[in-house]
């Protein structure tokens, strides 16, 4: 499986929405959030297959502005062939 990060913003009117519902999907102990410090977004480390199934944690409301992103480590010696 591969790693993503799934970034979720919202609006600060649809905060308590959102979260109910990725509560009541099952994830949100995955989440971490800025809401409480005016940054109205999440952000979840998930494992999917792809991006599109990474993302289905997200309410289908908030998904076509989500996104996510595959993370990659590097060990000390992929750091110089990292951007090649």
């Amino acid at each position: 499986m591969k790693r993503f990060l799934v970034i979720a913003p919202h609006t600060k009117e649809g905060c308590a929405k959102a979260i109910q519902q990725i509560e009541a999907a099952g994830y949100i102990t995955h989440f971490d959030w800025g809401c409480k410090d005016g940054e109205h977004c999440g952000w979840a480390i998930i494992e999917a297959e792809n991006p599109k199934q990474a993302l289905l944690v997200v309410p289908s409301s908030d998904r076509p502005q989500a996104r996510a992103v595959m993370l990659t480590k590097f060990g000390t010696s992929e750091i110089g062939d990292s951007h090649r």
